[in-house]
């Protein structure tokens, strides 16, 4: 299981261990939700995305240059609550028809919320019927807290 923020950018891993180079323009590499939700594509020793799940275009990439050494893993950008699903990677030798396959759930959360303080209109609002001298008294007793201190620096 792989977790995510929405945001962000996951790799999802999947990788075999061949005993050499994998010849990848006899290769298949499949990733997929269920049966029927293409997430990436790749055949001949290129990308074919034609038939990729439009939710993920533009998202999804793969890392070219370790795919001869076994490391099929998929980089998801932006990772969307919708994104949250389990995986799978099938890998097919054309020649053998020797097919691998794993499967990885990815987990996405919400990022977490930041409490923002309220906006100095907020703070300066008199709730109606009250008294006009509570900006006063608040503002005696912010001097009073901020003299305090700097009178006890000088004992």
């Amino acid at each position: 299981t792989c977790h995510a923020f929405v945001g962000e950018t996951v790799v999802l891993p999947c990788s075999t261990s061949p005993p050499g180079e994998l010849t990848l323009s006899k290769s298949l590499l499949y990733w997929q939700i269920g049966t029927e939700k293409l997430v990436h594509f790749f055949q001949n020793g290129q990308d074919s995305l034609e038939g990729q799940d439009k939710k993920f275009q533009g998202r999804t990439s793969l890392f070219i240059d370790q795919m001869k050494y076994g490391n099929f893993s998929l980089k998801i950008s932006n990772v969307q609550l919708w994104d949250n699903a389990e995986y799978s990677c099938i890998y097919r030798q054309t020649e053998s028809h020797q097919t691998k396959k794993s499967t990885i759930k990815l987990e996405v959360s919400a990022p977490p919320r930041i409490e923002e303080p309220p906006t100095p209109s907020e703070q300066n609002q008199i709730p109606s019927g009250s008294p006009t001298n509570v900006p006063c008294l608040a503002m005696l007793l912010l001097s009073f807290l901020l003299l305090v201190p700097l009178g006890l620096c000088h004992l």
